[in-house]
Protein backbone atom coordinates (compact mmCIF):
# COMPACT_ATOMS: atom_id res chain seq x y z
CA UNK A 1 0.00 0.00 0.00
CA UNK A 2 1.59 3.32 -0.63
CA UNK A 3 0.42 6.51 1.49
CA UNK A 4 0.25 9.84 -0.69
CA UNK A 5 0.17 13.44 1.57
CA UNK A 6 -0.59 16.21 -0.53
CA UNK A 7 -0.84 19.73 1.06
CA UNK A 8 -2.92 21.94 -0.23
CA UNK A 9 -2.28 25.81 0.29
CA UNK A 10 -5.78 27.10 1.09
CA UNK A 11 -5.97 24.31 4.26
CA UNK A 12 -2.58 25.78 5.59
CA UNK A 13 -4.30 29.69 5.60
CA UNK A 14 -5.21 30.34 9.05
CA UNK A 15 -7.79 32.28 9.88
CA UNK A 16 -9.89 33.24 12.58
CA UNK A 17 -13.52 34.61 13.06
CA UNK A 18 -12.87 38.29 14.67
CA UNK A 19 -16.69 39.71 14.39
CA UNK A 20 -20.38 38.43 13.95
CA UNK A 21 -23.24 40.11 13.75
CA UNK A 22 -26.63 39.40 13.28
CA UNK A 23 -28.34 40.65 10.52
CA UNK A 24 -31.86 39.02 10.35
CA UNK A 25 -33.61 36.05 9.57
CA UNK A 26 -30.84 33.84 10.46
CA UNK A 27 -28.05 35.42 8.39
CA UNK A 28 -24.92 36.64 10.24
CA UNK A 29 -22.60 38.49 8.68
CA UNK A 30 -18.52 37.20 9.85
CA UNK A 31 -15.77 39.18 9.33
CA UNK A 32 -12.57 37.81 9.50
CA UNK A 33 -8.94 38.57 10.09
CA UNK A 34 -8.02 38.54 6.76
CA UNK A 35 -10.28 41.06 6.38
CA UNK A 36 -12.48 39.00 4.37
CA UNK A 37 -16.42 39.47 5.36
CA UNK A 38 -19.14 36.43 4.57
CA UNK A 39 -22.62 36.71 4.82
CA UNK A 40 -24.40 32.92 5.63
CA UNK A 41 -27.91 31.94 5.77
CA UNK A 42 -28.36 29.42 8.79
CA UNK A 43 -32.36 29.29 8.34
CA UNK A 44 -31.72 26.06 5.38
CA UNK A 45 -29.77 24.47 7.48
CA UNK A 46 -31.71 24.67 10.79
CA UNK A 47 -34.97 23.73 8.39
CA UNK A 48 -33.36 20.34 7.14
CA UNK A 49 -32.16 19.23 10.28
CA UNK A 50 -34.10 16.45 11.81
CA UNK A 51 -32.15 17.23 15.65
CA UNK A 52 -34.78 18.91 18.10
CA UNK A 53 -31.25 20.66 19.42
CA UNK A 54 -30.46 22.10 16.01
CA UNK A 55 -34.30 22.41 15.55
CA UNK A 56 -34.97 24.89 18.29
CA UNK A 57 -32.80 27.33 17.35
CA UNK A 58 -35.76 28.08 14.52
CA UNK A 59 -36.70 30.25 17.47
CA UNK A 60 -34.75 33.84 15.97
CA UNK A 61 -34.58 34.87 19.51
CA UNK A 62 -32.89 31.55 20.94
CA UNK A 63 -30.87 31.64 17.45
CA UNK A 64 -29.53 35.16 17.48
CA UNK A 65 -27.95 34.52 21.29
CA UNK A 66 -24.36 32.87 19.96
CA UNK A 67 -20.60 33.67 21.27
CA UNK A 68 -17.47 33.46 19.40
CA UNK A 69 -15.20 30.75 20.62
CA UNK A 70 -11.91 29.84 19.52
CA UNK A 71 -13.17 31.33 16.26
CA UNK A 72 -16.07 29.09 15.92
CA UNK A 73 -19.64 30.43 16.14
CA UNK A 74 -21.25 28.53 19.20
CA UNK A 75 -24.58 28.04 20.72
CA UNK A 76 -25.56 27.61 24.27
CA UNK A 77 -22.38 26.04 25.34
CA UNK A 78 -21.54 23.56 21.88
CA UNK A 79 -25.19 23.12 21.62
CA UNK A 80 -24.32 24.46 17.97
CA UNK A 81 -21.30 24.78 16.43
CA UNK A 82 -19.77 25.97 12.87
CA UNK A 83 -16.49 25.99 12.83
CA UNK A 84 -14.10 28.50 11.57
CA UNK A 85 -12.89 26.81 8.22
CA UNK A 86 -16.54 26.15 7.22
CA UNK A 87 -18.01 29.85 8.25
CA UNK A 88 -14.66 31.19 5.81
CA UNK A 89 -15.78 28.68 3.10
CA UNK A 90 -19.37 29.96 3.32
CA UNK A 91 -20.21 26.34 3.15
CA UNK A 92 -22.30 24.92 6.20
CA UNK A 93 -23.58 21.38 5.66
CA UNK A 94 -25.39 18.84 8.07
Amino acid sequence: MKILEEYREDYSKIVTNVKAEYLQNWRIKIQFDDGTEKTIDFKPFIEESNHPEIKKYLNETLFQDFDIVNGNLNWNDYDMIFPVWDLYQGKITS
